[in-house]
């Protein structure tokens, strides 16, 4: 089978345009039919277009062109793991802001390309790390910060109010409806419930 050459749009709401990514595929001969979209955040993977390329499109030999890295994602660990994976599963891919990775090169110099893909996924791989720890440790200055402010995490215990017994009692029997009881004794309507709960698991 001929291995084919498939382009790979993306923007992040359908409020922008794709046209800049749109014009660069057609000056390297992109047919309509080659070129794949999404209008979908780079947040993560879980995109319509993307995810047909890589499930039902792409085969082994097969070319990716897209315009930069971060139109796969805006994910350093998510573009490392495509980049393993695209190499993995025999995918050259193409990167029109990086020029080294559009080098049509002489047969036996594969190396050349391969070498490029490496040095791509190493860097990308030890950037990702970096910025796991970087958000690791961020997180856990937060978590220290507000808790040295007096700030407590997870969720309150929920303690029955003062009048609790009371509004209970008199909305057991009739006396007042269940609204009225949250009213009185200021609780939201979840609250209410998970108290009564527990008031008649105690019986």
């Amino acid at each position: 089978m001929d291995s084919r050459t498939y382009y790979y749009a993306r923007v992040s709401t359908k409020g922008q345009n794709l046209d800049r990514q749109l014009s660069a595929f057609r000056s390297l001969g992109a047919q309509e039919r080659e070129i794949i979209t999404d209008k979908e955040s780079g947040k993560d993977l879980d995109r319509v277009g993307y995810q047909a390329l890589k499930s039902t499109i792409l085969r082994r030999g097969d070319t990716l062109v897209v315009k930069s890295l971060d139109r796969l994602s805006r994910n350093k660990s998510d573009i490392y793991n495509e980049l393993r994976y695209f190499k993995e599963q025999g995918i050259r891919l193409k990167v029109i802001d990086l020029p080294t990775t559009m080098m049509d090169l002489p047969e036996g110099q594969e190396w050349v390309f391969e070498m490029v893909n490496n040095i791509l996924i190493e860097v990308l791989g030890t950037i990702a790390e970096q910025e796991r720890i970087t958000i690791k440790q961020r997180q856990a200055e937060g978590i220290a910060a507000a808790r040295e402010n007096g700030r407590k995490f997870g969720r309150p215990i929920l303690v029955r109010p003062e009048n609790w017994n009371s509004f209970y009692n008199a909305w057991q029997r009739g006396d007042i409806t269940a609204k009225k009881a949250m009213e009185l004794t200021n609780l939201k309507r979840t609250s209410f419930y998970k108290l009564a709960a527990k008031e008649r698991q105690t019986f």
